[in-house]
């Protein structure tokens, strides 16, 4: 008999039903995201800053959001696989949405691997400068040295459209258990400077292994599987991030064509942490343009 579908995929009429409900819902995302306005004017795109462990899937994640506006793979943020961060720059990625269509009110900011070594990965002293908009495009990091208000490149009086709107944890969902408690201990000290600037936080979870089992039928909540939800308690606990503010998604890697199921579960992690952002935006005290502080999760 004919085999209708490709090597690797099952001729299961449940899975391409799924398939099929994933390209509308991907639609209907790729129109909300493309009319999505921040709240607040002053704003004109949000900055998302993506930090994790070397090889946790935060370039990854730029290339597969950008590739789903593009409609084709792309990969201009670089991705490795070494033991040392590939990053050495920071960088801030606009999305384009298509070859000749208009700049996303969103931008993906990139960064060295952090690592539970001091002297090695991003230096913990730079956060705080990157999160009030001082580290302009293409800084290049020094591990052992932060960047100082009298370095050339430093922006001294950064705007509130500079500044990071949200904070992404990317932690490959594979190696929760792997996580030591300095590394816990550096991520809390990085977490500290991310709430006492009123700044979103959330956790994306990486590499998990079959995307078209964690979306539901519905394309909108995760699936309640006991190994997903142990993982997010785990992140949770670990953290003190709520458990709503933790996403699993599956980046695009070796991949030669997109796939429906995995853009809408990108699709879906990027407009929730635009919502989230949404949500904080509206309690800006606007005469003074600064972020109110963020309140310590218990």
């Amino acid at each position: 008999m004919l085999c209708l579908f490709p090597t690797g995929i099952k001729d299961d009429t449940t899975y391409m039903r799924k398939v099929t409900r994933a390209s509308k819902q991907r639609n209907r995302l790729l129109a909300e995201l493309r009319a999505f306005k921040p709240k607040v004017d002053l704003i004109s795109e949000i900055c998302i800053l993506l930090l994790g462990p070397v090889g946790s899937g935060k370039s990854s994640f730029i290339n597969s959001v950008k590739s789903v506006f593009q409609g084709r793979l792309t990969r201009q943020a670089i991705v490795g696989s070494d033991d040392t961060s590939i990053t050495e720059q920071y960088r801030i990625y606009s999305v384009k949405d298509g070859k000749d269509g208009k700049y996303l009110p969103f931008m993906l900011c990139d960064s060295m691997g952090l690592h539970e070594e001091e002297g090695v990965g991003l230096c913990v002293d730079d956060i705080p400068h990157i999160l009030k908009g001082c580290v302009p495009d293409r800084y290049e990091f020094s591990p052992h040295k932060s960047i100082t208000p009298d370095h050339p490149v430093f922006i001294a009086s950064p705007s509130l459209k500079d500044k990071i709107h949200c904070v992404a944890y990317v932690l490959d969902i594979n190696s929760i258990s792997s996580i030591t408690s300095k590394e816990v201990a550096k991520f809390k000290e990085v977490q500290k400077e991310v709430l006492n600037c009123g700044t979103a936080l959330v956790v994306l979870l990486t590499k998990i292994d079959k995307c078209s089992e964690i979306l539901q039928d519905n394309f909108l909540n995760m699936n309640n599987s006991m190994t997903s939800q142990n993982q997010i308690i785990k992140v949770s606990k670990m953290l003190d991030i709520p458990i709503y503010n933790i996403f699993m998604v599956e980046n695009y890697a070796s991949e030669l064509e997109l796939d429906p199921l995995k853009d809408t579960l990108i699709l879906f992690v990027l407009r929730q942490m635009l919502r989230i952002v949404d949500d904080i935006l509206e309690d800006l005290p606007l005469e003074t343009g600064n972020l109110a502080p963020f309140p310590l999760l218990s």
